[in-house]
């Protein structure tokens, strides 16, 4: 069975830790700190790849993680990176965010390569943190987390022109006759299972993609038949070729098919049917009289013509028509353009897959105090030497970079509150103050907090 549609986790690689060691040399006893970095953890990429058509692979793996950088090592090494995660897809995938359904990116046109996670920085080793007053600083920083997600890849095929219509109405034959492509045919409903591509080329150097989208039938838009999975095909293609079998040979009445596809398509997607549309009257070979003005043929004419829809009488077994047929296509996709049609990201790869969200307890202020707790802020606080200036100035980045004195500042947060941090406090001095040229004894005009001290005391 065609896969068009799969589900997938995606994980990026964790930072490598920083290290920490010393330098141990005969005569050398106090070289000081020598723990290198740890390495950045692997990426999560999709690329395009123009030799697939379907989504089958993603039925075996359903997982996709990149390996973490490894851990600093001493004499200053650096750990290795972690190796990106390479998803290659056919063109045409959308990606999706499973839990929101937002598209986050369509990989077609110029867009043949997304890093949609990055892998987590390494961490500082101890040769960072050594300071005049701290020279054998024994913490280092640990890697950033990984980011982690649940996709849902949608893929639609690039075509400039769609044939739809009832199962067995020739749209396979059209499309084995007019290009290279080779769909299995036979007198069977739903024999074509899988949408299929081909180019047209016309005289002249013209050209265009044509697809044969898998017959619909009614009630394809609420799930019924095998039509309804293909319907989202449909929804790149510039302009529509409706087949019909204008003779009715299976006893169906050509008007009547018409109208119960457009019905279809406009519960799934009214704006597909504001697209170029031509009806092309198959199987002509079998009408007898087609001057008779009861027979398909002429039906859908007066049925359709009236409404600008140009009706086309064709036999894709005797190859009549063809020509004119593919001709009057060409109008349409040359009018149109070679843009193809895409779809906007609703959400930036930067806002899906973050890392765990820090665990904060802000508790009400008081008098001016207000006590952070949680336990991503406690371990911070263990591998932080708050009294070493580099210690410090790290805390402080945290702080900021984190959200904490934003969130604080929405709390009512001022300058000259107490911030209380498990067994800390911080006097919080507010920058745009000093900015303002409001006070002068600001000691660091970089981050909000400063003049910690134990709480104890």
């Amino acid at each position: 069975m065609f896969a068009d549609v799969a589900r997938i986790f995606v994980k990026s690689g964790k930072g490598g830790n920083g290290h920490v060691s010393f330098r141990r040399e005969l005569y050398v006893p106090a070289g000081g700190p020598d723990g290198g970095d740890g390495g950045k953890g692997g990426d999560v990429i999709f690329e395009v790849d123009t030799g697939l058509n379907t989504l089958e692979d993603f039925r075996n793996q359903v997982k996709y993680i990149a390996t973490p950088g490894e851990e600093g090592g001493g004499k200053r090494m650096h750990g290795k990176n972690g190796k990106d995660m390479i998803i290659r897809v056919p063109e045409g995938t959308i990606i999706k965010d499973d839990e929101s359904g937002k598209i986050i990116a369509d990989m077609s046109g110029s867009n043949n390569r997304l890093v949609l996670l990055k892998g987590g920085r390494g961490g500082l080793g101890n040769m960072h943190f050594a300071t005049p007053t701290m020279q054998a600083p024994r913490f280092a920083q640990p890697g950033q987390d990984s980011r982690e997600l649940w996709l849902r890849l949608e893929l639609r095929v690039i075509a400039d022109v769609g044939l739809i219509g009832f199962p067995n109405v020739g749209k396979s034959s059209i499309l084995t006759m007019c290009s290279n492509a080779r769909p299995q045919v036979a007198n069977y409903h739903f024999t074509t299972i899988n949408p299929h591509l081909g180019v047209v080329n016309l005289s002249g150097d013209r050209s265009f993609v044509m697809a044969d989208i898998p017959g619909l039938i009614e009630g394809a838009s609420e799930g019924v038949g095998l039509g309804y999975q293909f319907l989202r095909h449909i929804e790149r293609c510039k302009a529509l070729i409706h087949v019909v079998d204008a003779s009715g040979s299976e006893g169906r009445d050509p008007v009547e098919d018409v109208e119960t596809i457009h019905e279809e398509i406009r519960k799934y997607d009214a704006s597909i049917l504001e697209r170029p549309l031509i009806i092309a009257a198959n199987k002509t070979d079998l009408i007898y009289n087609m001057e008779d003005p009861d027979n398909g043929y002429q039906r859908l004419k007066r049925a359709y013509e009236p409404k600008g829809i140009k009706v086309l009488p064709i036999s894709a077994a005797t190859n009549q028509g063809l020509r004119e047929l593919l001709e009057a296509a060409w109008e349409f996709v040359d009018k149109i353009g070679n843009t193809p049609v895409t779809y906007q990201s609703e959400i930036s790869p930067e806002e899906v897959g973050k890392v765990e969200q820090l665990s904060i307890i802000l508790n009400n202020p008081t008098d001016g105090v207000f006590t952070v707790e949680g336990p991503k802020i406690d371990k911070m606080l263990g591998y932080t030497n708050l009294e070493a200036e580099k210690g410090f100035n790290f805390f402080q980045h945290f702080m900021v970079e984190q959200g904490i004195i934003k969130r604080l500042k929405k709390m009512g947060l001022k300058d000259g509150d107490t911030i209380k941090i498990y067994g800390h406090e911080f006097k919080y001095l507010d920058t745009e103050e000093y900015d303002a040229g409001k006070r002068d004894d600001f000691k660091d005009e970089n981050f909000g907090v400063s003049d910690h001290k134990d709480a104890e005391e």
